[in-house]
């Protein structure tokens, strides 16, 4: 297993809601992302635990991505994956995002 650890600065803070959202299944070829709001002094940080070894560069490009579409504020994202493929990634975060969002008043 490695671990991964990213942090981004934050500009957008996400509306009321849920503290948290959970998507995906910790299972063969997928993932399973779990967002939490929590005071980090405006940052998103991301910590993951994953199976695949050797591909930091690849996670940072996904996530560095979804940092620039979605700067949000005191976000932590929690990935434990199974060696999902990028696309799979991006997936997940974009539903476990959506699910955060759609909890709002």
């Amino acid at each position: 297993m490695e671990t991964l650890r990213f942090r981004f600065d934050g500009r957008q803070a996400l509306p009321a809601g849920e503290h948290h959202a959970l998507v995906g299944v910790v299972a063969s070829g997928n993932l399973e992302v779990l967002l939490e709001r929590l005071p980090l002094d405006g940052a998103m940080e991301i910590h993951i635990v994953t199976a695949a070894r050797g591909f930091g560069e690849i996670w940072q490009a996904v996530l560095g991505d979804f940092a620039a579409r979605h700067p949000l504020r005191d976000l932590r994202i929690s990935i434990n994956d199974v060696g999902a493929t990028p696309a799979v990634v991006s997936l997940r975060l974009s539903q476990a995002l959506e699910a955060l969002q759609e909890s709002a008043p």
